[in-house]
């Protein structure tokens, strides 16, 4: 078992940034890939960022391409996401997810074995 717990969530405005925190618990650390996804009221949930096992590979959405930035750092078994430029259709909940492999298709959300309960993210105009 993996325990993902979100933090840094919060209220912006637009043009502004947050970072937001996932640490893991419960098993090694470097043995998941992670990821963020999100989700917008009334919507489904999408795929943000991802970040492979090694830390060497980065996935972003087109959305937030150049904007966001996944990293990780092993050592506090931590995974942020350094959100820029925010846009009010940022606003959603965001989750951090844990997947064993390195897959291909690190965008679906079906890859991940574990998820955490979300933290708001708000992007007022």
């Amino acid at each position: 078992q993996v325990q993902l717990v979100e933090s840094g969530g919060g209220l912006a405005q637009a043009g502004g940034s947050l970072r937001l925190s996932c640490a893991a618990s419960g098993r090694t650390f470097s043995n998941y890939a992670m990821a963020w996804f999100r989700q917008a009221p009334g919507k489904e949930r999408e795929f943000v960022a991802a970040i492979s096992r090694s830390g060497g590979s980065t996935y972003y959405a087109d959305s937030v391409k150049g904007r966001f930035t996944i990293s990780r750092d092993g050592a506090k078994n931590t995974v942020y996401l350094q959100m820029n430029s925010l846009k009010p259709e940022d606003t959603a909940v965001y989750y951090c997810a844990a997947s064993r492999i390195d897959s291909r298709t690190y965008y679906r959300a079906g890859v991940y074995d574990y998820w955490g309960q979300g933290t708001q993210v708000t992007v007022s105009s």
